[in-house]
């Protein structure tokens, strides 16, 4: 045995020359250094979806949580046909007084009404379009055009004069009947996109989702 015995790195069993090999081969720690970053890097990015989805989710919820009752009325804004044709049927009737507005989404009926000289008032349960309707509100120096975040099921309605209801299809017969227990005679209901299924209207405008249904409390 010769007195100087050859040494082996078992990371080298080619032979090859060690400068060489750390050229193509990167060193351990910078495997570290390189998992370390990547763990780092996929944390942050973690974070940050986190923060976005609770932010969406935050901004969303309003307008899904009505969503989530019995029945569903969702936001669909008025169109400009569909305001023209309850101004009409108001002025039909020329009642004055009080009005309330079932879903009254961003308020532009409780708007347009209270132009006209009516002690408006909306009811919503989205909170945010509750906010923007009363800012609205603010802006127009509209004092007689009121909001609230209220479920239209639990409203007094015998102390208004005139209800307009924007509603869908299922919840009509249960509104028809709170009307009928609680409107008092000769006020008036106005229904926009769907009518009461067992009153019988004195007008309507309209056509198509534009149309109103107007009836007058018996």
């Amino acid at each position: 045995m010769s007195a100087i015995e050859k040494t082996t790195n078992p990371e080298n069993d080619c032979n090859c020359d060690p400068y060489l090999l750390s050229l193509v081969q990167p060193s351990t720690q910078n495997d570290k250094n390189n998992k370390q970053q990547g763990k780092s890097t996929g944390l942050f990015l973690a974070s940050i979806t986190g923060g976005l989805a609770l932010s969406l989710t935050a901004i969303c919820y309003p307008f899904v949580a009505p969503a989530l009752r019995r029945v569903v009325l969702p936001f669909v804004p008025a169109s400009t046909n569909q305001v023209e044709n309850v101004l009409k049927a108001l002025s039909s009737v020329k009642t004055g007084g009080r009005l309330i507005d079932l879903g009254s989404g961003d308020g532009r009926i409780v708007l347009a009404a209270a132009q006209k000289g009516y002690q408006s008032h909306g009811v919503e349960l989205n909170s945010v379009l509750v906010g923007y309707s009363k800012y609205s509100a603010w802006r127009n120096k509209l004092k007689n055009a009121t909001f609230s975040r209220t479920d239209l099921f639990k409203v007094n309605y015998s102390k208004y004069e005139t209800v307009v209801i924007f509603g869908v299809d299922e919840m009509m017969p249960e509104l028809e009947d709170l009307f009928k227990s609680q409107l008092i005679p000769s006020s008036h209901v106005i229904a926009c996109r769907f009518p009461l299924p067992n009153w019988k209207p004195i007008k309507i405008l309209g056509e198509g989702i534009d149309t109103v249904w107007l009836y007058e409390v018996k």
